[in-house]
């Protein structure tokens, strides 16, 4: 039996919706990257739960988890609500990153759609709330473009789940404080 102890990554996708768009927005975008995710060979968890406030968001995180993922895309169909996409990280036990889908993708309803601005927005807020999660160098884009920054993911989550979980022990003497000091 050979033993490894490199972390599997379990990853899942939640999308989330500011109430004032229609929710389908996001849910379809959300299962256009599924889609393009399985093209590209990875394997995603898709949250049935769209989240547009912080009862959804509760609901989302525990799916998540009883799915057993252990690392997380939150998805901005659209503008997204601050509050609720960013305590995702707060209260999802794993490394999290988020993205945001592109204006001319396709599938704008009423010609609006972009989550740009709201991708600004969040990062601002897990800052004011000071929560960790990883942001790409450029987190909007296509279903396809998105598929391939959470294939970059993967390797990320899989070092962040690693160091989590990583023990260091040492052994010897504090050389440093039994060093003598000379005078100047």
């Amino acid at each position: 039996m050979k033993s490894t102890n490199i972390p599997d990554v379990h990853l899942g996708i939640i999308a989330v919706s500011r109430d004032c768009f229609p929710i389908a927005l996001s849910t379809q975008r959300r299962e256009n990257i599924t889609a393009a995710c399985k093209e590209k060979g990875v394997d995603l968890y898709q949250c049935p739960v769209t989240v547009e406030n912080e009862a959804d968001m509760l609901k989302a995180v525990a799916d998540v988890q009883a799915a057993g993922c252990n690392a997380l895309t939150v998805f901005l169909g659209n503008f997204g609500p601050e509050t609720p996409e960013t305590l995702i990280a707060k209260y999802f036990d794993g490394p999290v990153m988020y993205v945001a889908a592109a204006e001319g993708d396709g599938d704008m309803i009423n010609g609006r759609g972009d989550a740009y601005c709201g991708m600004l927005n969040c990062s601002y807020n897990l800052g004011m709330r000071h929560l960790g999660a990883y942001i790409p160098e450029y987190p909007v884009g296509t279903a396809e473009e998105l598929a391939d920054k959470i294939a970059e993911f993967v390797p990320i989550a899989r070092t962040i789940l690693g160091v989590k979980d990583l023990k260091i022990i040492s052994f010897g003497s504090n050389t440093a404080a039994a060093t003598p000091t000379a005078a100047c």
